[in-house]
């Protein structure tokens, strides 16, 4: 080990050597080519016979393909939200599908290191960064962007977004295609539908056409002269793209493709060779120190992740972190750990359903085909769960179950793996300083007035006993009822959120009264919440009456806090369907404001109420 830890001390030193030597003109041009909603269950090169994608499995042959690659979260958004600040969304606040939240005011996107280092930057033509942007990052960032457009000479950091794989590519059914939906592989929690064969063929047409556009890119940085003066990355945004899949915590959601070209005059800055394949394991928190590293700019301190390549390169991830909080309407929170050989996946709001309704995942005909297999009883256990509450843990061996059907978390056999991951997740929350399990209503209120990255370091933020108490409310332990009623009464209020969504998940009869006394608590979050509990506990008007009442509130997010809690209520939810109404008035779902999540959640709600 010792010997081994040398080796790799003294390579790295040797390149930085070399790194520092370099000229400014021999500094690498950096091309990041990226794909839309596409894990790597996607590409021939990682193992899919059916898949049609000669340009990246070409590309691979000359180049380090990673067999551990992982976006941070399963959606694009927050994912892209670490690729541009090197940093984890859960502990800057940016964590929930398009926010807005600030980060700190020394937090740069990444590219403004490049293009103060004299390189030519430039994004065509996708931004979606889950913030406030800066767009001083970007020589030029448009449709028309390209590295051509630099002065002579000038060395060039240039992404290119390829939308062709993006899950709308689904949403309108195409009557010719190259791959024949009978063949498609389908994975065993989906139904073998018509529905699912035909999408699955039309996402492999998707990807065929993608890799025909990243072909069309490599061919054109050769006829530029540039192909032995550029490192170039491929990867995707995220996982996708079919239910269960983008959104969600298993491999098909963060299990990402990851090939590096590094041209011959560059092969020193990378351990593995051209050709190879390693499992080291990377994450997008890595990504923008590794540009850096291999650009020879100083890695900022504040950026958690570690270079893999380049002359800063440290030693390689134990594991992967992942995250996933409100998706699009839908509110949830759960973690994930992966290793070399499991995954762990933490799930804080157990008593919510996988198979949330999501406007826009439900505009791909599977979804509404897998929804009516499962109300008509046709489906087996496997693809039945999708549509019932969560387990708070779940564990997967990753090798022998790729499609993370076999759950090992009750498993003896496995029960030191799933202390040791459980104890790294919970070591992350803390070290991260995850502000994810603030409520979102309080979260956004808090954002205006300080970043949470500030907040927390500001004292405010009592990371251990909310953590806790989250953990607490979710692990279905009758015999932490008694402590949940108790922090009915704690002075944070998100300790209150917590305590009264455990009443939810563990049905605490004794909690009604303290319940009915939080539902005048000066927070609207903590308000929803109880009332969320007092309905499971057959206290159905007062719920519901709180539960219509915040939907008249001046903060979105609790709006849509309180409509996903009505949305399980049924006919129960009648009282509120005015006032649904109304949210849906004002902003019509074909209006350009349809990102109000608010609106889709209300829709929802009328839909299912039959209006």
């Amino acid at each position: 080990m010792q010997l081994t830890t040398f080796l790799f001390t003294l390579f790295l030193t040797l390149g930085f050597v070399r790194s520092r030597a370099q000229t400014p003109a021999d500094r690498p041009n950096i091309l990041w080519i990226v794909s839309e909603d596409n894990n790597t269950s996607l590409i021939g090169c990682y193992g899919n016979s059916y898949a049609t994608t000669p340009n990246i499995d070409r590309f691979s042959t000359e180049s380090i393909l990673y067999k551990n690659a992982f976006s941070t979260a399963p959606v694009c958004a927050p994912s892209r939200n670490t690729l541009i600040t090197g940093m984890y969304p859960p502990s800057l606040g940016t964590e929930h599908m398009r926010s807005t939240n600030p980060v700190p005011s020394f937090v740069k996107f990444f590219p403004k290191y490049l293009r103060e280092a004299g390189y030519y930057t430039s994004n065509n033509a996708k931004k979606d960064y889950n913030t406030v942007d800066q767009p001083d990052a970007w020589d030029e960032s448009s449709d028309s962007a390209t590295y051509k457009k630099r002065k002579p000479g000038q060395p060039f950091f240039a992404v290119f977004n390829l939308f062709v794989s993006h899950e709308s590519s689904l949403h309108q059914p195409l009557p010719a295609l190259h791959h024949d939906p009978e063949k498609a592989p389908i994975p065993p929690y989906h139904p073998k539908t018509a529905e699912f064969k035909h999408d699955w063929a039309q996402y492999y047409d998707k990807v065929e056409t993608m890799d025909q556009q990243f072909g069309k890119l490599l061919d054109e940085l050769k006829a530029a002269g540039l192909a032995d003066n550029t490192i170039v990355f491929y990867y995707a945004d995220n996982g996708g793209v079919l239910g269960r899949s983008k959104r969600f915590m298993y491999e098909s959601g963060l299990h990402v493709p990851l090939i590096v070209h590094l041209p011959k005059k560059y092969a020193q800055l990378a351990t593995a060779k051209a050709g190879s394949k390693t499992d080291q394991l990377v994450t997008f928190l890595d990504f923008a120190p590794t540009v850096l590293s291999l650009t020879g700019i100083k890695i900022p301190d504040y950026m958690p992740g570690r270079a893999f390549l380049g002359s800063q390169q440290k030693s390689p991830n134990q594991y992967a972190y992942g995250f996933r909080g409100r998706m699009d309407e839908a509110i949830d929170l759960s973690r994930s750990v992966r290793d070399k050989k499991y995954r762990y996946i933490r799930h804080y709001l157990p008593h919510k359903i996988y198979g949330q309704h999501l406007e826009y995942l439900w505009r791909a005909p599977s979804m509404g085909s897998w929804e009516a297999e499962y109300k008509a009883g046709r489906l087996n256990d496997v693809q039945a769960r999708f549509w019932q509450p969560k387990p708070a843990e779940e564990l997967f061996d990753v090798e022998a179950d790729p499609d993370n059907i076999h759950n090992l978390a009750t498993d003896p056999h496995y029960a030191k793996e799933l202390i040791r991951l459980r104890k790294a997740n919970e070591q992350w929350l803390r070290q991260s300083r995850d502000v994810g399990f603030i409520p979102e209503a309080i979260l956004a209120r808090i954002a205006q007035q300080t970043p949470l990255y500030d907040y927390v370091r500001q004292g405010k933020y009592n990371a251990d006993r909310i953590i806790e108490t989250a953990t607490l409310a979710s692990s279905r332990h009758p015999a932490d009822a008694y402590e949940l009623v108790n922090r009915l009464n704690d002075p944070d209020p998100t300790v209150r959120y917590w305590a009264a969504t455990g009443c939810t998940v563990l049905k605490i009869s004794s909690a009604r009264e303290p319940l009915q006394k939080v539902l005048q608590d000066p927070e609207v979050a903590v308000q929803i919440a109880a009332a969320e509990a007092l309905y499971g506990l057959g206290e159905k008007q007062e719920a519901v009456a709180v539960l219509t009442k915040a939907l008249t509130n001046a903060s979105r997010p609790a709006r849509l806090q309180a409509l996903n809690v009505l949305q399980t209520l049924g006919k129960d939810a009648a009282p509120a369907l005015d006032l649904a109404r109304e949210i849906v008035s004002k902003n019509p779902m074909n209006s350009p404001v349809n990102d109000f999540y608010d609106v889709r959640a209300a829709q929802t709600l009328l839909n299912s109420a039959g209006l």
